[in-house]
């Protein structure tokens, strides 16, 4: 996972980040040892950084082409 192009630490399941008053960028994208793959970014407005959202990611089908992330719950 990366907030606003930084890498941050993340497995399956649920994290918290806290972010600034600006709002951020939030990416994902699955990696293989080699390569990475299922990118997808959204930006997180100032206004609904200060509720808790939850975000839902799904790489692509096949390990190449983009994924999606979308908001599911605020």
């Amino acid at each position: 996972m990366t907030v606003d192009g930084v890498g941050q630490p993340a497995q399956w399941g649920t994290g918290t980040w806290a972010l600034g008053e600006d709002g951020a960028e939030l990416g994902v994208y699955c990696y293989n040892r080699a390569w990475r793959f299922g990118a997808a970014a959204l930006r997180v407005d100032p206004a609904a950084a200060d509720t808790a959202l939850v975000l839902e990611y799904r790489a692509g089908l096949l390990p190449v082409g983009r994924g999606t992330l979308r908001v599911v719950a605020a």
